[in-house]
């Protein structure tokens, strides 16, 4: 009776072992009309050396209403690249990653909110925009060099 006992504790603690962990990479609950506001590229390791952390770049839209990013260029390092948009607008804006063949795309955003695309991006040159129409023709777009 005592070995069954036992056997039931194993188990039990065998089971909560099993949901302990795990990846929690989940939205982070953006109101976007895209639910892809991540990027599904593959999570391959891209030469570059320097351990492969990844990273993550903050662009903000014109608090002001201008149709613009705060930063009309960013760098980063090959690899896994975040780019975290905040909307303090009261207009909508997103942010899209486009170059060297890789499209991506947030999902739209409204005032106070934030979203973020990502990738894993070789060495080059991209641009990020937002493509809520008529704000990249407007200027809302910036260069993003890839070392």
């Amino acid at each position: 009776m005592r070995s069954l006992s036992i056997i039931a504790l194993l188990a039990a603690l065998a089971l909560i072992g099993a949901g302990c962990g795990g990846d929690d990479d989940s939205s982070s609950g953006n109101s976007g009309s895209s639910s892809s506001n991540t990027s599904t590229t593959k999570q391959s390791s891209s030469g570059g050396g320097g351990g492969g952390a990844a990273q993550t770049l903050k662009l903000s839209a014109d608090a002001g209403g201008a149709l613009k990013f705060d930063k009309s260029s960013l760098t980063a390092k090959a690899g896994k690249v975040t780019i975290v948009l905040d909307n303090p607008s009261s207009l909508p804006h997103a942010v899209e990653l486009e170059g060297k063949g890789l499209e991506e795309k947030s999902g739209t955003i409204g005032q106070g909110q934030t979203t973020k695309v990502s990738a894993d991006l070789k060495a080059g040159t991209y641009e990020y925009y937002c493509p809520v129409d008529g704000h990249k023709a407007a200027g809302m777009k910036g260069t993003l060099t890839v070392q």
